[in-house]
């Protein structure tokens, strides 16, 4: 975290100083740049990412009269924790929570099938896909996380409560097209002009309806009870991860945050397809008989039901995520102006602990675009590569929810391996915890011709961050880390070896043109006025140990001046870990090369240090041109 750049800061540092004139106020106003309905996951992140842009007027309204208090989802993935990093509470976060590091799998004792016996114990991570955890924590203080980093921003941001949305329409040729209709909880009426809507507004989208989308898909017929209950148990990992199937049916077992609190999701059985939603009629204690019928010889002695739901599975999905419509001819279609997210477009079973991570995924890749069209940075054709990239990882997180739904709700004398459960969730770790995500190349992907140059760092995926150790005080940390979801692009340059202790030819030259070539990204993009890294978050990583390399002999554009003080800062500018050798280990070519990676952590480009047609190509068609 850096501060003191702009004066000296004896308060709390996360409180960006408040931008002049934009406090936010409780009156809804009737124009907005953006106004995102529903403040759930995608909702309060997609709020928090345009909060920063003081310059973005943005609005989220939501039907509760007040903050969340007890939650859906629990599950956060890795990659949310990672996001998380970049909003700034991945560690305050990771210290309430639940950390998941192995998972148990019981099944029925072959000597004796009316009971269950422990048959694995798999390692939640085995493979060190991050290094982040795997958590669990109630929905309720995900968004209570978010809400304070809007707070904290220098917008002020709050939340609109107690609105509802009724319907939209849009009107082409207007500044703010989009004409949405709100109600509040007792009948007042409100109209309000946005250049922009998000509807994270759930499974029964009002925003989806009003732009003729619909989720098309199927049901799984079949139920389950989800439980958070405080209870007496002899079972002996009830604080462990578990799925359990007996002869009664399956239960897929979490232990919540605050070591006494646990969810179950109890197993009901098929539904007919007739059913027309009654075994939702299910109550609690035929859920909890059930669960004690699934874990004999052990008990379940309910003491208290936090919260209690039975949902049916189902896989649904819209086709696009825009407004954009499908009927007109290639080149023809206009640039959306309307947008959903999450469960708005795409429904699935909870069990894979998915649904609030893929929907916060979704609004963060539409953040850092909205906030590039809004400052003028970019064309407003960037946001149809909204929908183009995550229509398709929906459609992935289906198809993977199925297969994992199935092997949860089938019988244990369906198995043709009692060990197939197991090894299904070892194999696919990388799915569930949200990093199978590879883009494939478009206006804000590069294409993959110099892979090569950085093997581990893929075009396309999320880049992974590495350890390295910090020159100007030997501090060893993670690169990506310090990246903030500020809505710059990382540049980061892996050094050829140095000469005669000064950097090398490969990278001094590099450098230069970075700095003063008006071809250069940061020359062309960055705005007259701004601060050397104000778009382009430039960093340097020396293949030798940190005391090897004479920040004096570093080249200024990784030793940028910052603030009105004209400060130096010395935080982009590393070497090697002492345990870790990034260059080895991620393949990276002696020669060095460049990656550059987009404000929402996947890797955009992998270049040489030579390229000097590439990267300016590249960004050509990311940002309007001047701006």
């Amino acid at each position: 975290m850096q501060f003191h750049h702009h004066g000296y800061v004896s308060g709390d540092p996360r409180v960006a100083p408040a931008a002049p004139g934009a406090t936010w106020s409780a009156d809804l106003p009737d124009e907005a740049d953006v106004l995102i309905v529903g403040a759930g996951p995608a909702g309060v992140l997609l709020a928090a990412q345009l909060a920063q842009f003081p310059s973005i007027s943005t609005r989220l309204v939501e039907r509760r009269e007040g903050r969340l208090e007890i939650g859906q989802a629990d599950g956060i993935q890795a990659r949310s924790v990672e996001t998380f990093q970049a909003f700034g509470f991945a560690g305050r976060i990771t210290e309430e929570a639940y950390r998941i590091t192995e998972m148990c799998f019981w099944a029925p004792d072959p000597s004796a099938p009316s009971r269950i016996v422990r048959t694995a114990r798999e390692k939640d991570d085995p493979h060190g896909i991050s290094e982040f955890p795997h958590l669990i924590v109630n929905q309720a203080r995900v968004l209570d996380h978010f809400t304070e980093v809007m707070r904290d921003s220098p917008t002020r941001m709050g939340t609109d409560h107690g609105w509802e949305f009724v319907d939209l329409q849009v009107h082409e040729g207007r500044e703010h097209p989009v004409e949405v209709h709100l109600r509040t909880t007792t009948g007042v009426d409100r109209t309000v002009h946005a250049k922009y809507v998000v509807g994270c507004d759930g499974a029964r989208s009002g925003v989806r309806r009003s732009i003729g989308r619909s989720l098309t898909g199927d049901a799984a017929l079949h139920a389950w009870a989800v439980m958070d209950v405080l209870a007496v148990t002899d079972f002996p990992d009830i604080r462990t991860k578990c799925a359990i199937q007996s002869s009664s049916g399956s239960i897929l077992h979490i232990p919540r945050e605050g070591g006494h609190l646990f969810r179950m999701y109890v197993d009901l059985g098929d539904t007919a397809a007739d059913d027309a939603g009654a075994v939702r009629a299910t109550t609690v204690e035929t859920a909890v008989e059930r669960a004690n019928a699934i874990l004999h010889p052990y008990t379940l002695d309910v003491q208290d039901v936090a919260w209690y739901s039975v949902y049916e599975v189902g896989h649904r999905l819209t086709d696009r995520f825009d407004d954009v419509p499908h009927d007109l001819p290639e080149g023809e279609e206009p640039d959306p102006r309307v947008f959903i997210a999450g469960d708005a477009c795409h429904t699935h079973s909870a069990k894979a602990g998915q649904g609030m991570n893929v929907s916060m995924q979704d609004a963060f890749n539409l953040g850092w675009k909205l906030a590039h069209v809004l400052t003028g940075r970019s064309p407003a054709s960037l946001l149809r590569t909204y929908s183009a990239e995550r229509q398709v990882i929906a459609q992935n997180l289906i198809d993977f929810d199925k297969e994992w739904s199935a092997l949860m709700a089938k019988k244990p004398e369906d198995f043709d391996d009692p060990g197939q459960l197991g090894e299904f969730y070892t194999t696919t770790a990388e799915f569930p915890a949200g990093f199978r995500t590879h883009y494939p190349p478009s206006q804000v992907v590069a294409g993959d011709g110099h892979q090569d140059l950085a093997k581990a760092f893929t075009v396309g995926k999320r880049f992974k961050s590495p350890r390295v150790s910090r020159v100007a005080d030997g501090n060893p940390l993670h690169l990506g880390h310090h990246a903030r979801a500020d809505g710059r692009w990382r540049l980061y340059a892996f050094a050829d070896a140095p000469a005669d202790g000064a950097p090398g030819p490969g990278l001094t030259a590099w450098a230069r043109w970075l700095a003063t070539d008006p071809a250069s990204p940061v020359v062309a993009h960055t705005r007259d006025g701004e601060d050397l890294d104000a778009l382009f978050d430039v960093k340097v990583v020396f293949p030798v140990p940190h005391p090897e390399v004479d920040l004096g002999t570093v080249p200024p554009v990784f030793l940028p001046r910052t603030g009105p003080f004209g400060l130096v800062d010395y935080e982009k500018v590393h070497a090697l870990h002492p345990d870790e050798d990034v260059f080895a280990d991620r393949g990276i070519d002696p020669a060095g090369c460049v990656v550059a990676v987009r404000p929402d952590q996947y890797v955009a480009a992998v270049v040489p240090l030579t390229d000097r047609e590439e990267l300016p190509r590249f960004f050509a068609g990311v940002f309007s041109a001047g701006a």
